[in-house]
């Protein structure tokens, strides 16, 4: 009988940081059955996580993380825990490089089985088989054998000889029933307004009456960082909120509906309102939360949009009770001060997350942090679960006040108020493949199929996603161009952006002038992209060109639908 074999020479004790510490992740269907998380590190995230769960300062470590020959001069190995209900489930831990001439293509993928016990396993960078066309860290997949599995997880970076890290901060349990829990809710109230619309909601759903609670903005109310998305994102929990106010349960007579989009701006929510919150018609919310204070400054406009938008909402039909929400960014920034005279002027209930949390972010614990940075977001962009049960209690509390309130004798008469930026969109109308007859004279030319590689979004309480402007024109190659002729005083397309190769641009044409030239590849990836084609004009009938840019007309474009103001 003979023992075990003398182990190797430990590895020494190398500095390191983590960029993820106590995550919770979970698969999301991929058409194969199995589920993936992603986590994305290219536009700054990577560097975003290094600063807020790594702690980390330095310049110098900070600049070799956004590239990946920084990356590899800065990281000896990379440590991965997975720690799931099951410790015998294997889940494949996958860290992509994009690619320089393929940006999801041609980079190196780090792939690595990994057992969900709770120990960490380590990869060596020098063991790596490198591309010769990587270009920066891009994002990092944890893939699970089924969907909606659900692991807590962690990856470290250990540091080359020369690096240096600080040593993990403890974190406290977040305590929700503290005092200083209390004073953080109370500072999210950036204003009442007048509650009449919203009282009239809240009794309606008390009587038993029909009731619909709606959200709209961008990815953080579509529920991105929340694990799972659609039970522990902002918004369902903000609509269990409001039904447990309203002493009903969520399957009764007060109904949901979750209509974010990632990436996106109040210019594409004003073009989105009519069809995914109400549907064209079928539904008539009575409380709409809007949600743009961290995606708005892709609006071109500045303002206007998000004002024709609330506009819109405002003076439709029902009525509703609009709630303005500001969420913020890892940076501690959002445009609320741009965006707030639109609550002040139509005298709206206001929530503000970012004076909810970012003071008490710089204190410490014990004197007055209830949770810190990295507890609260996710990545750089998106609320972690707590974040998430945070806005809602934001939102919670704002509706307990209201309802707390002395009923005003009379509702705002928004038409008697000037738009404090403009009303010039607050009519705008969708058109795409299904509008197209009753609303304008189009030749399709070469831009005749349809395209279902689009963004796809989980809807209300889904977990799988639905499509985005899946009444499209799509090109793939030829020189006749997309021709329309419509009777409007705005227009807007709504474009696909992409980050194939294959995607070319196109040049806009409006009564024979050239106005843009549009870029799918410049956002670089599958989203959804609304632009002004002209707008300020008198209501006429104009000549509509879409045309594939110079050199590109066996590349691919997807016109989305338009957008248009006729009234």
């Amino acid at each position: 009988m003979t023992g075990p074999k003398a182990p190797k020479d430990a590895e020494k004790k190398r500095k390191s940081f983590y960029v993820m510490r106590n995550k919770d992740v979970a698969g999301s269907v991929q058409p194969n059955g199995t589920g993936t998380q992603f986590i994305y590190l290219n536009d700054s995230r990577l560097v975003s996580f290094a600063k807020i769960v790594g702690n980390i300062t330095d310049e110098e470590i900070l600049n070799l993380l956004t590239t990946t020959e920084g990356f590899r001069k800065l990281v000896y190995s990379v440590g991965v825990t997975v720690e799931m209900e099951d410790a015998a489930t294997e889940v494949n831990f996958a860290f992509q490089m994009y690619g320089k001439s393929d940006t999801y293509g041609s980079g190196t993928t780090i792939n690595r089985a990994v057992r969900a016990d709770g120990m960490e396993q380590v990869i060596k960078m020098d063991e790596v088989d490198w591309s010769e066309d990587d270009d920066l860290p891009g994002q990092i997949r944890f893939e699970f054998p089924k969907a909606d599995m659900r692991a807590k997880v962690a990856v470290r970076f250990y540091l080359q000889d020369g690096f240096d890290a600080p040593e993990p901060e403890e974190e406290s349990v977040v305590d929700f029933n503290c005092p200083e829990y209390g004073e953080m809710l109370k500072k999210s109230l950036m204003n009442l307004g007048n509650p009449l619309r919203l009282k009239n909601a809240i009794e309606k759903a008390r009587r038993g009456e029909d009731v619909t609670v709606a959200f709209i903005g961008g990815s953080i109310t579509q529920g991105a960082g929340a694990i799972p998305i659609n039970t522990e994102c902002y918004a369902w929990k903000t609509f269990e909120r409001f039904c447990k106010l309203c002493g009903k349960g969520t399957e009764e007579n007060i109904h949901y509906v979750k209509a974010g989009v990632g990436g996106t701006s109040s210019e594409l929510g004003m073009v989105r309102y009519e069809r995914d919150v109400c549907s064209e018609g079928e539904i008539q919310p009575d409380l709409v939360i809007v949600e743009y204070a961290v995606n708005d400054e892709g609006d071109e406009t500045k303002g206007h949009c998000y004002d024709s938008l609330v506009r819109k909402i405002l003076l439709s039909e029902q009525k509703p009770a609009v709630i303005l929400l500001f969420a913020v960014f890892a940076y501690d920034w959002n445009l609320q001060e741009r965006l707030s005279p639109v609550g002040t002027a139509y005298d709206l209930p206001m929530v503000s997350v970012k004076d909810c949390v970012v003071e008490q972010f710089y204190k410490k614990a014990g004197e007055g942090r209830v949770l810190s940075k990295n507890q609260f977001f996710y990545d750089i962009f998106h609320p972690s679960n707590y974040g998430h049960t945070i806005m809602a209690d934001a939102i919670a509390y704002l509706m307990k006040i209201a309802d707390e309130a002395e009923a005003p004798a009379q509702d705002t008469d928004i038409t008697g108020i000037p738009a404090p930026f403009s009303a010039e969109f607050a009519t705008v109308k969708l058109l795409d493949r299904t509008h197209a007859e009753a609303a304008a004279n189009i030749d399709f030319g070469d831009f005749g199929e349809s395209d279902r590689e689009l963004q796809a979004v989980e809807r209300n309480r889904d977990l799988f996603t639905t499509p985005e402007f899946p009444n499209n024109w799509m090109h793939t190659k030829g020189d006749k161009p997309f021709v329309m002729d419509i009777e409007c005083s705005a227009l807007l397309i709504v474009a696909k952006d992409s980050g194939s190769p294959a995607a070319g641009c196109i040049d806009a044409y409006i009564d024979g002038e050239k106005v843009r030239t549009i870029n799918p590849r410049e956002v670089g990836w599958t989203h959804c992209n609304a632009l002004i084609l002209f707008r300020g004009g008198e209501k006429k009938r104009h000549h509509v060109e879409i045309r594939m840019a110079e050199g590109d007309g066996e590349k691919q474009f997807t016109i989305l639908g338009f957008a248009y103001v006729c009234d």
